[in-house]
């Protein structure tokens, strides 16, 4: 059905987390920067990923 993506209304906000591309996915690139300039430990990515409930397994969504 056009009207869904995963049994989930097509709106804006559902749109941004499938393509990853919403709050948490910037704000978890934000904070990858940070680890990989050295600014801040690793753990802090992780612990966003837990926070945010990102899926770590999530097909890419330019790839489906």
């Amino acid at each position: 059905m056009l009207a869904t993506v995963s049994a989930h209304p097509l709106t804006g906000e559902n749109l941004r987390t499938f393509f990853e591309v919403d709050r948490h996915f910037i704000a978890l690139a934000a904070l990858k920067a940070l680890a990989d300039d050295g600014e801040i430990p690793y753990s802090q990515v992780s612990d966003a990923l837990s926070r945010y409930r990102i899926d770590t397994a999530k097909a890419d969504p330019t790839s489906v």
